[in-house]
């Protein structure tokens, strides 16, 4: 029977409506997801407005798959929100392009832009297959929904060395689902969190019993990990620690006579006048090749750690003609040679020319612009009693990379280290984003982190990912505090060591290969 000509006009005009909206819709939900990663002004992040801004996109999606949009439609919508989440994520990359860079403002916003807008397509292809050619139920849908972003933020964080910075899965550190992380890793906690509001948002487009359904899964997984058992493992003590953070300007970080020379003086100061039974600088915070240090520099430091009950690890590059490496040295009582540990996954443009961009690097004053990989898995520094695995910068985003760490259970880390320079992005929201990663990690691994950071967040983050001392951004200062290891292998470090993410990899595509059979056979 037709609709009554009032009716159809109503209908009419409310998808007329929906059309307008859904592209601002998006937009706005994109950059929701950014903010939910860390909101501004506090830096926390809110996991429930990472679900309000996943179901946005879900729910405009179903309506045009309820439409019949095809290929090219769906995937412009889903475009523009990964764009947006993306820019709204790390739009801080202008500062250092451009700020300390010295490219010019608009070529560095469209840098930013165009790599926000790259890595979206990602996402675009995985909704526009879902709207075209996913399973038209809801069950059904949902699951391949929640398979296809998840390869989308798998596909972003390993292809072309990976960047998976902003992933949505950071929102969840805190509140419910963070419970989930020393099971599933940040990638599964991101799967679970699409999955629940996919079903809640394609089944309300139909008034389904979805809805109830998912409110259901919404129960079990934020109910089931704590039934579980702990997944602590036994302690191997408390060492008090001296965390560093010079608070360095980027702007005169490599200046002769200005930052290198307040950066020698205040680190030379603190790590002879420290107390702490292991001292730990920043990144680069002795900003200069050993070669070209001052006569006796480095050689008063390995000195005043050749004996007695303190250790330290300084953050400096390595090299010479042969290459350099963004590195770290540690020296203890009775070791002849320095530990070295060299950084292994390097940031691209900042610490390694990808190929075919030399022209742009030439375009930027920024120093020390192509290393050498270090190793996977190298060895921790092992003081008093602690296994001590460092990493460098944004290494703690690769939480398969540290996971390599844990293949022996008997010499697998009992404290995280992560040494950084943020001053490169200025006061902005990648300080409160990278002590997000770092956490997440803490709680992959059920292990404590230290950070000792040039302007922050120097932190010590405790084994449940909570942070228990922290020095305020932005300030030179000494954060003392103790760190208790730990010992042990969560679920997610048992299958993540050996394997890396590609169990995660085979089972979405496991669950896509089987929706798509199944839509076959029905056809």
């Amino acid at each position: 029977m037709p609709l009554p000509a009032a009716a159809t006009a109503r209908t009419s005009r409310a998808s007329s409506a929906l059309a307008r909206f859904r592209l601002p819709g998006l937009a706005l939900a994109g950059l929701a997801q950014a903010l939910s990663i860390a909101w501004p002004g506090d830096g926390r992040p809110l996991w429930w407005l990472q679900l309000l801004s996943m179901g946005a996109l879900v729910w405009l999606l179903g309506s045009l798959r309820a439409e019949g949009a095809g290929w090219r439609r769906a995937g412009l919508h889903a475009w523009l929100f990964s764009t947006a989440w993306l820019t709204g994520s790390f739009w801080w990359l202008f500062i250092s392009l451009h700020t300390y860079g010295g490219l010019p403002a608009p070529l560095a916003a469209i840098a930013v832009l165009a790599l926000a807008a790259a890595l979206g397509l990602y996402y675009a292809v995985a909704a526009a297959w879902f709207v075209v050619r996913g399973p038209k139920g809801r069950v059904t849908g949902a699951l391949v929904f929640a398979a296809v972003w998840t390869l989308a933020e798998l596909v972003r964080g390993s292809w072309f060395t990976g960047f998976p910075w902003g992933a949505g899965g950071y929102a969840h550190v805190e509140g419910p689902l963070a419970l989930w992380a020393p099971w599933i890793g940040v990638y599964g906690i991101g799967a679970v969190a699409a999955l629940t509001v996919a079903l809640i948002a394609l089944g309300s487009l139909a008034r389904r019993a979805e809805v109830v359904l998912g409110l259901v899964l919404i129960a079990l997984v934020f109910g089931l990990p704590h039934v579980a058992p702990s997944l602590r493992g036994a302690s191997t003590g408390s060492l008090q620690v001296a965390l560093l953070q010079g608070n360095i300007p980027q702007d005169e970080k490599f200046i002769p006579g200005g930052g290198i020379e307040t950066a020698l003086r205040w680190y030379g100061e603190q790590l002879r006048d420290a107390k702490a039974s292991l001292v730990v600088t920043p990144e680069t915070a002795v900003p200069l090749l050993p070669q070209q240090l001052p006569v006796g520099y480095l050689e008063a430091i390995q000195a005043r750690y050749s004996s007695g009950t303190q250790a330290a690890i300084v953050g400096l590059p390595l090299g010479g003609r042969a290459g350099y490496s963004n590195a770290v040295l540690g020296f203890q009582p009775g070791a002849a040679q320095p530990y070295q540990y060299s950084k292994h996954h390097l940031v691209p443009f900042g610490e390694f020319v990808p190929p075919g961009f030399r022209w742009f690097i030439q375009m930027m004053s920024i120093p020390l612009g192509d290393f050498q990989r270090g190793g996977l898995a190298q060895a921790p520094f092992i003081w008093q009693g602690q296994r001590i695995a460092p990493n460098i910068c944004y290494e703690d985003l690769f939480g398969d990379e540290i996971g390599a760490n844990f293949r022996d259970e008997a010499k697998a880390p009992t404290i995280l280290l992560n040494v950084s320079n943020i001053a490169w992005f200025g006061d902005s929201v990648a300080i409160d984003e990278h002590l997000s990663i770092s956490r997440m990690r803490s709680l992959e691994f059920a292990r404590p982190m230290v950070r000792a950071t040039n302007t922050g967040a120097t932190v010590v983050i405790d084994a449940e990912g909570r942070v228990t001392h922290q020095l305020p951004r932005l300030t030179r200062g000494v954060l003392e505090a103790p760190v208790e290891g730990r010992t042990g292998l969560t679920p997610y470090a048992r299958w993540v060591a050996p394997f890396g993410l590609w169990p995660l990899w085979i089972a979405m595509l496991a669950i896509v290969g089987i929706a798509f059979a199944l839509g076959r056979r029905q056809r």
